[in-house]
């Protein structure tokens, strides 16, 4: 028989109710080893504990509550069985899972039997509860408290309790575990106006974390943010989120493959100055030239907008870009389709010109259809409608949302495969050095599904709140 671990201690003095670990950790160094005894796992209660600090296993069956923040400390493994429910809370305090620089996660769903996250609210919205935040201790290019490559994860985690929302360090390959057949159901609470906590937010998270078959539905902010870190993912489905889908900062660098955006033209971010974009990029807030360099690779990405489902008299102000790339970001993205945004492709700003120009920047074998504006414009020394049509970058467009031939674009019918005849079934190219490495797999096809694919189903769910 399994027994519960709860451990408690005195409380610190900015926060009584959130005691410190167990055992003494240097919160502000750089790098934080875990230990590698991760072989014991005990049985958890029902409603998980502020903190877990020693390894624990939720077992297949059980629903479990998250009724505040729960931090994953000291070294701990939090193992989570396929088929578990987590349940986040939305008041009195908001339900979030963190993943610290020295805890780790193992949650590993089966297609048939996927990890659920979701809200306890009996009629579910937009942000009921927090979200995953893993934290690790790859390299990121932001500094704090004079500490070059440390960085505070937003939405509220280490003002609630301190260190304990750090992340960043010099491992790349670090490893904060395996996120595998996960749903992630009306996440994205306010911490504060304009600071929210993502579907999943990675803080420098490392290479040797896996994230495979992910989906996070009405986030009430993006639905995938990275800050830094070096960690590649592939089947990641964002469903009718709020701002962005694929967000990414602060030098992350890691790998992305077949990645699937459905949006719904009704529901955006109606915040101050929202804007709710596929892709949003920035190298960090201030567009400074900070190493390392936002650098990610992008393919095989199926970003469904709102005009698919929509007229754009119809369709949520705050829709703007398929993808915006900006504040001197590098990242590239290959083989992907974009389909009924407002704006196919904007690159803001000089710096990030600079890069497209020479190729740190690299947009190929994409496909832009339904767009009124193709490729937003330019500064008056470069022409990005030009740089886009270049030959050797091979991108396409389409004048309308049906030219693609997607199989289903309905937001309950979804079936992102190419129909036959869709101009998605040939084109992708792989010779690029940045799809090199092996962290990407070879396809013919442009967008990420082949015709008769059903990788995105069975686990996901496509359904209206």
């Amino acid at each position: 028989m399994f027994l519960a671990v709860i451990i408690s201690s005195c409380g610190k003095d900015d926060d009584p109710t959130t005691p410190p670990p167990a055992q003494p950790v240097d919160m502000t160094k750089a790098t934080i080893e875990r230990t590698s005894d991760n072989s014991e796992f005990k049985e958890s209660p029902e409603t998980l504990p502020k903190q877990i600090t020693s390894n624990t296993v939720l077992k297949t069956g059980k629903t479990y509550l998250l009724t505040d923040f729960t931090f994953v400390l000291n070294g701990a493994t939090i193992k989570i069985e396929p088929g578990v429910t987590i349940k986040g809370s939305k008041s009195p305090n908001k339900g979030a899972l963190i993943i610290t620089r020295n805890g780790k996660i193992d949650a590993q769903g089966t297609a048939a039997a996927p990890i659920v996250f979701t809200s306890s609210q009996a009629t579910p919205n937009s942000g009921d509860w927090g979200g995953i935040i893993l934290l690790g201790n790859a390299p990121n290019n932001g500094a704090k408290d004079g500490i070059a490559g440390l960085q505070a994860i937003e939405g509220g985690v280490n003002e609630t309790a301190t260190g304990y929302g750090l992340h960043g360090g010099t491992k790349a390959d670090d490893n904060s575990g395996i996120l595998k057949y996960v749903r992630v159901e009306y996440p994205g609470i306010a911490f504060a106006v304009n600071d929210e906590i993502n579907g999943v937010t990675f803080g420098s998270v490392g290479s040797g974390t896996t994230v495979d078959y992910v989906q996070v539905s009405h986030s009430g902010d993006d639905s995938f943010e990275w800050f830094g870190g070096t960690v590649n993912c592939k089947h990641l489905i964002a469903y009718r989120g709020t701002d962005d889908d694929f967000d990414t900062d602060n030098g992350f660098s890691g790998k992305i493959q077949f990645g699937l955006v459905l949006r719904d033209a009704a529901v955006a971010d109606f915040g101050p100055s929202g804007a709710s974009n596929g892709f949003e990029s920035d190298n960090d807030a201030d567009g400074t030239t900070k190493t390392p360099q936002t650098s990610a690779t992008f393919s095989n990405i199926t970003v469904v907008g709102p005009y698919a489902n929509a007229t754009p008299a119809a369709t949520a102000a705050p829709y703007k870009r398929g993808a915006h790339i900006r504040r001197n970001s590098k990242i590239s993205i290959f083989n992907s389709v974009f389909v009924g945004w407002p704006v196919g492709l904007f690159l803001d700003g000089a710096l990030t010109e600079a890069s497209a120009t020479s190729n740190a920047l690299e947009y190929k074998n994409n496909t832009i259809a339904g767009s009124p504006l193709v490729v937003a414009p330019g500064t008056a020394t470069f022409n990005s409608l030009n740089w886009f049509s270049t030959a050797a970058f091979a991108n396409k467009t389409l004048a309308a949302v049906a030219d693609v031939k997607l199989t289903n674009t309905g937001y309950t019918t979804f079936d992102p495969t190419p129909a036959a005849g869709s101009p998605l079934l040939a084109g992708a190219d792989f010779t690029s050095a940045k799809l090199g490495g092996g962290a990407f797999t070879t396809t013919t096809y442009v967008g990420a599904a082949a015709a008769g694919d059903t990788w995105f189903k069975g686990w996901t769910k496509f359904a209206d709140k």
